[in-house]
């Protein structure tokens, strides 16, 4: 299990236990949990915000080891203190996704849609992307939030390939 998935399940089964409390009947305890969840994510935040503002003079490869640490990165985009800003983050979480090579055209702001074009690697460079959009939500999933929505344009085919054969008996 990757740190990746390990953070996104634990935020799903957070949400699914503050759920079960909202829906037992008893709206103090709802608030309660709620207020805890929000309190404990205030101080773990601040204590991230400490340990960047910590390491901000010290050598880069400190603060590089964090940003290369999927769970540690991950924590830093949830409480909005990842020090790369969106772009950058695409392209690293793009990076990981090893089985297509993703291009980005472009990212729309009000819909927060990516768009990218792909190539499948070591294959027939026919540029098909199965598959495509589904790595990059995943690789996307916690190192993005503001991408709501992947849009994968296969790229266009390369020239056709001129197949030579051996020549008709006879034509020697």
């Amino acid at each position: 299990m990757s740190a990746v998935s390990s953070a996104e399940q634990t935020g799903r089964r957070v949400e699914e236990i503050l759920d079960r409390l909202a829906e037992s009947g008893d709206p103090g305890a709802a608030a309660a949990a709620e207020e805890l969840v929000r309190s404990l994510m205030d101080f773990y935040g601040a204590g991230l915000a400490r340990i960047l503002h910590l390491l901000s003079g010290a050598p880069g490869e400190a603060a590089a080891r964090l940003l290369g640490d999927d769970l540690v990165a991950s924590l830093f985009v949830l409480h909005d203190l990842h020090p790369e800003d969106r772009d950058a983050r695409i392209a690293r979480a793009l990076d990981g996704v090893q089985e297509h090579t993703l291009e980005v055209v472009g990212f729309d702001d009000e819909s927060g849609t990516l768009t990218l074009r792909a190539r499948e690697t070591g294959g027939c460079g026919c540029g098909s992307g199965t598959g495509a959009r589904e790595a990059a939500e995943a690789a996307l999933a916690c190192f993005a939030p503001e991408v709501r929505a992947v849009d994968v344009q296969t790229a266009p085919a390369g020239p056709t390939l001129l197949q030579i054969g051996a020549a008709p008996t006879g034509a020697r």
